[in-house]
């Protein structure tokens, strides 16, 4: 009995010393290992402060900007990323800070980044995601490798030319929704004012919902609300990510999170069969995302196999990624435009002059969409100063060289594309003004390459950024058509982050008909 307790005894030691050398060396010997290793090529940073570094002082900085509003400018910097602003205005644009147990190394510099988006994909790999990262952006944004290529090769077709083409006249039934209701909010008297919003919130979801799912429209919707409420607890639990277990913990958030996941693929897994049996029978359109998708991924399993196609749980990933990625991008690009072109009167003229030379009252086609070069430009612009992703992250897979620094496996890569958008070396003295005129020429003359990156670059680069531009200018298009607009004294300018940058406070604007 005795050498038995002697047994357990010294067991219970040996795996308490374990456990030590493993939370030594998470928490302090490989962090100083990395601190070491890029202090000594030259680069500088913050130090790394057990046992989560940086995170709680940018907690505290960005809780510090989000308190009051902003004057009514563009240098928005200041209140959305004031962290990283610090950081390189004290160690300069190619800098590290620490987000956790592992250097994240800002590279605000075009020709990195674009190195970063382009090259070694699998060296520049995108990081884990946490588990509540994963209920929000699953699918083609989260997949590494021959999983991701597979899957974008099967989506690609949904997003095709001619597949837009015919998506047109459900994006223009949402628009004249749209614009019927504004009428309507008019009609008592010579105004309205509207936070627009939750306007282009509710549009770009009943585009998703037509787009994506056809004559399952109303399930659809329900979709929408779903996710609108999953990106709110989602944001709300990555203030606490770096708390070990928080995820894991049986809050009533952290619940309700898996409720609406479980409600949103019940939806969809239903949806899903149901489609696939009216395929089987010849009776299905495929003029929908899910349609042109399930089409798509049937002609994959066929050629090459079923291991070659996805399964329905990847499909219903994708689809909860449509929902996201398709209206939250749209949402903020449109509400920002409106601000813009409030606070711009001038721009706001010359883009209604060329939709009236090009449409007069009419509705837009797609050739006439194609012709807009003012619009486009305004729109280019709005990304620009407003982009509805701030910043992108990558991982070193393995050791890597990037210009003449030598990074370790584990360090982490920040892409700034707010700062980069507003580099004054690339984009002149006037980078924090609204002037479309610099997109005058198209994109690539505006520019250095990795310079502009509203959705991101290289082959991960967003694959419905045809279909969000073609919804925005459609949309822009028609309410340029029937009103004029501007800021209402009750708007407070505020952009924050949640998914995409939006206004903190609403976007309150004041409509009247032409």
């Amino acid at each position: 009995m005795e050498i038995s307790l002697q047994y357990i005894g010294f067991a219970f030691l040996v795996v308490s010393l374990s456990w030590f050398i493993a939370l030594l060396q998470k928490f302090w010997l490989r962090p100083k290992r990395f601190e070491y290793a890029l202090r000594a090529q030259g680069l500088t940073g913050t130090p790394y402060k057990f046992p989560f570094g940086d995170v709680l002082q940018f907690i505290e900085l960005r809780k510090m900007a989000y308190a009051k509003p902003m004057p009514l400018s563009h240098d928005i910097i200041p209140r959305v990323a004031p962290y990283f602003q610090q950081v390189m205005n004290q160690h300069g644009k190619k800098a590290f800070a620490w987000f956790e147990q592992e250097p994240t190394v800002i590279l605000n510099d075009p020709e990195s980044v674009w190195h970063v988006l382009t090259k070694q994909q699998n060296i520049f790999v995108k990081p884990e995601q946490d588990t509540s990262e994963k209920l929000l952006l699953p699918g083609l944004f989260a997949h590494q490798g021959d999983k991701w290529k597979k899957h974008r090769r099967i989506i690609n077709p949904a997003f095709h030319l001619e597949k837009l083409k015919l998506m047109l006249p459900a994006f223009s039934t949402c628009c004249e929704e749209l614009i019927c209701k504004w009428n309507k909010l008019i009609d008592l008297k010579e105004f309205s004012e509207l936070d627009v919003l939750p306007e282009f919130k509710a549009f770009t979801g009943d585009v998703i919902s037509r787009t994506a799912f056809g004559s399952s429209f109303e399930e659809g919707r329900r979709i929408f609300e779903l996710q609108e409420e999953l990106v709110m607890l989602v944001v709300e639990a990555s203030i606490n990510s770096y708390i070990p277990f928080y995820k894991h913990l049986p809050t009533k958030k952290n619940k309700r999170m898996k409720d609406i996941n479980r409600e949103v693929e019940k939806i969809l897994r239903d949806m899903i069969e149901q489609r696939e049996k009216a395929m089987v029978n010849g009776q299905a359109t495929s003029n929908d995302l899910l349609g042109i998708l399930l089409e798509a991924n049937i002609r994959e399993s066929q050629e090459g196999g079923i291991k070659n196609a996805m399964t329905t749980e990847d499909v219903i990933d994708e689809c909860k990624l449509f929902y996201i990625a398709g209206h939250e991008t749209t949402t903020a690009s449109l509400t920002w435009a409106l601000v813009l072109l409030s606070m711009h009167p001038e721009w706001q003229e010359r883009a209604r002059e060329e939709v009236l030379n090009l449409f007069g009252g009419s509705k837009p086609d797609y050739d006439g969409l194609s012709q807009l070069k003012i619009v486009t430009m305004i729109m280019h612009e709005v990304m620009r100063l407003y982009p509805p992703v701030n910043f992108m992250e990558r991982r070193a897979a393995a050791e890597v060289k990037l210009g003449e620094v030598t990074y370790p496996s584990g360090v982490h890569f920040l892409l700034p594309y707010i700062f980069l958008h507003r580099n004054p070396e690339t984009w002149g003295p006037n980078a924090n003004e609204f002037n479309p005129e610099r997109f005058a020429q198209g994109v690539a003359k505006a520019s250095v390459q990795g310079a502009f990156l509203p959705f991101s670059g290289g082959p991960r680069v967003c694959i419905g950024q045809n279909f969000s531009m073609l919804e925005a200018k459609l949309c822009l298009v028609r309410i340029l058509q029937h009103f004029r607009f501007e800021l209402s004294p009750a708007y407070a300018h505020a952009p924050y982050n949640l998914v995409t940058m939006q206004p903190q406070y609403g976007a309150q604007i004041i409509i009247r008909r032409c």
